[in-house]
């Protein structure tokens, strides 16, 4: 990458500066939701049954985010420009949402992540078997 590559418009993935309390949180640039994020929610929602939403507040390694989870435990993250955005976003797909540092992440997103790590398991096993 050349000395002023970074100042170029349009040029790679866009960055979010870090919050106005970084020397305190230890914030970085991260990468800002994009249309390609929106368009994967918007999707999701579409294709699934019994989603409901949960923000993520904004860390020091990631920004705001959006966990959708299936009635099955089938979940999706991606970034979202705000709190507000993803909670207005629930609302137009009619999806319950939750802040998640208050209420947490479902059961059944443990337990569906739980049986496809088995899956990958018993499917290594019997790719060494045979």
């Amino acid at each position: 990458m050349g000395l002023l590559d970074r100042f170029r418009r349009g040029s790679g993935a866009k960055m979010r500066k870090p919050a106005r309390d970084a020397y305190r949180t230890g914030s970085t640039r991260v990468r800002a939701a994009d249309g390609a994020d929106v368009d994967h929610l918007n999707a999701w929602v579409g294709e699934r049954r019994g989603v409901e939403g949960f923000v993520e507040p904004r860390t020091a390694v990631s920004d705001v985010t959006l966990l959708l989870v299936a009635h099955d435990g089938e979940w999706t993250r991606r970034r979202v420009p705000s709190v507000k955005w993803a909670h207005d976003f629930c609302n137009r797909h009619q999806v319950p949402s939750y802040d998640a540092a208050v209420v947490g992440v479902p059961q059944r997103m443990r337990e569906y992540n739980s049986r496809q790590r088995q899956a990958q398991k018993q499917a290594l096993r019997d790719e060494l078997d045979s």
